[in-house]
């Protein structure tokens, strides 16, 4: 965090759920001052709770559109056109919109905000909260490399952050946005088949969890093809290419392909307003 972007610049966060919360704390341990921190939520009680457990600075909407030079905004997507309509008169193109609702394109808050408002669009998924999260950052018409810099700032703080252009994101919505669930999805598929081949839930749970964390790092840090590692796992006539087999015999890999698309598809119909 060392560039001024994060020093000095206040910062508010409106609608502070577990995912801004996550943000919240993230920003502080890596070094922000509590006092440059404005929060809002939709219980007044949950604003002066987040103010009391971090020591930041809960407002109303309005002062937080007044005071902040960086506004996240964290509501969800169906409250997002009433939040906006009461910034609207107290934000202008000195200020940074961070939006964090999935589906809903700059273009969309550019229409309801001053002209030239610089807005940022960013997916975060949820393993923001144990700092590991993947968070998608796109700039909208009028952001430029100062912005993109401070909500760089900003996710980072809470796992990696990665920039890519706003018709991507629906993309990366169905890879990173919705991915933890196809992990957990698999992890819960895998621990059945150890109970299946008697094992006790527990252990069976233990066995594939450390493995799915193993597997994770190895290819984060080993910079290898992970079609090379797992060709270090598969010996000839082994184990492993027998379970290989068995998935490419029941299309494992294209019920990806296709499930990912139909993430993907979903997103792009949210986005358009669909329900």
């Amino acid at each position: 965090m060392g560039s001024s972007a994060a020093h000095g610049q206040k910062i508010a966060f409106l609608g502070t759920g577990k995912i801004g919360e996550a943000l919240l704390s993230g920003l502080l341990r890596a070094g922000k001052n509590p006092a440059d921190v404005l929060v809002t939520a939709r219980r007044p009680e949950r604003a002066v709770e987040l103010a009391a457990r971090y020591g930041v600075v809960a407002v109303s909407n309005i002062e937080a559109a007044k005071l902040a030079d960086t506004l996240i905004l964290a509501v969800k997507p169906q409250d997002m056109g009433a939040l906006l309509e009461e910034l609207a008169p107290h934000v202008g193109p000195d200020r940074l919109v961070i939006s964090a609702a999935a589906g809903v394109p700059t273009a969309w808050f550019e229409e309801r905000l001053a002209p030239g408002t610089p807005v940022v669009r960013v997916m975060p998924n949820t393993p923001v909260l144990v700092d590991e999260g993947m968070s998608v950052i796109s700039a909208g018409s009028h952001a430029g490399e100062e912005h993109l810099v401070r909500a760089e700032e900003i996710f980072s703080s809470v796992g990696k952050a990665l920039r890519l252009p706003e018709s991507q994101q629906d993309a990366a919505t169905a890879l990173s946005g919705s991915g933890p669930a196809y992990f957990y999805f698999l992890v819960e598929a895998m621990t059945d088949a150890g109970i299946l081949l008697g094992l006790p839930r527990q252990v069976a749970h233990d066995l594939i969890v450390q493995s799915a964390i193993g597997a994770s790092v190895m290819l984060r840090d080993s910079g290898e093809h992970p079609v090379k590692l797992r060709e270090a796992v598969t010996s000839p006539a082994g184990t492993t290419i027998a379970a290989i087999r068995e998935l490419e015999n029941h299309g494992v890999r294209a019920a990806l392909l296709g499930a990912l698309e139909a993430a993907r598809d979903r997103s792009r119909e949210l986005a358009s307003g669909g329900k």
